[in-house]
This record gives C-alpha cells, sequence and structure tokens, in this order.
C-alpha cells in the first residue's frame, strides 16, 4: 500500500516559512518541520509505514511569497545534492563543503 503525505508551505506570524506535513491516509494532527532537514527525517519516518512507497503532493497558503516558495524551492534542492553526494561518496558535498560524514576525505586538525 502507498500512503500520500500533503506538504503545505505556510508563512509564521513572525514571516519565516514551515512545512505542514499530513497523512492523507490517516486522521492525525499536522507535522510542522521549520527545516528541510525536519522535513525529510519527518517524510522518511511517515513513509516507513507504507514500505517507502509515498506520494508527496505540494501546496502553500495564499499568503506565502514567491520568494519563500523559492527558498524552499532552493533548500530542497541543496539537501538532495547533499544526500547524493553522501550516497556517491564524494570528497566535497554539491556546495563544496567536505563531506564529514566520510572520515576517509578529511584528515582532523
Amino acid at each position: 500500500m502507498s500512503g500520500m503525505i500533503e506538504s503545505v508551505i505556510k508563512t509564521s506570524p513572525l514571516g519565516r516559512w514551515y512545512i505542514e506535513l499530513t497523512d492523507t491516509m490517516k486522521d492525525e494532527e499536522p507535522i510542522i518541520c521549520m527545516d528541510v532537514y525536519e522535513y525529510a527525517d519527518k517524510i522518511e519516518e511517515m513513509g516507513k509505514e507504507y514500505d517507502g512507497v509515498v506520494e508527496v503532493i505540494w501546496s502553500s497558503d495564499d499568503d506565502v511569497t514567491p520568494e519563500q516558495i523559492n527558498e524552499v524551492r532552493m533548500q530542497m534542492n541543496a539537501y538532495e545534492a547533499e544526500q547524493e553526494a553522501i550516497r556517491n561518496g564524494e570528497a566535497n558535498l554539491a556546495d563544496g563543503t567536505p563531506n564529514f560524514n566520510d572520515p576517509n576525505h578529511y584528515e582532523d586538525a
């Protein structure tokens, strides 16, 4: 069985974006994610119940600005590039920083 997770970009009263996750297959309270790392962890956690087979539906509230949507998109792209570099065992991540997840690629100072 596959799952369906709704991801809605929202804006806090202070103007900061966050992502609200809802498992559409259940009647539970939404999960709030304040950054893309938390989002990725929660999606993975929620997907375990569906053996990792989930469809993610994206939307945003009306008060979310195009700049906020673009920021989320850019951070998601950077996160995915970072994860790919880690999976491939590359010496540097996509942004050029050392891959500290692989101790063979750096020395202690």
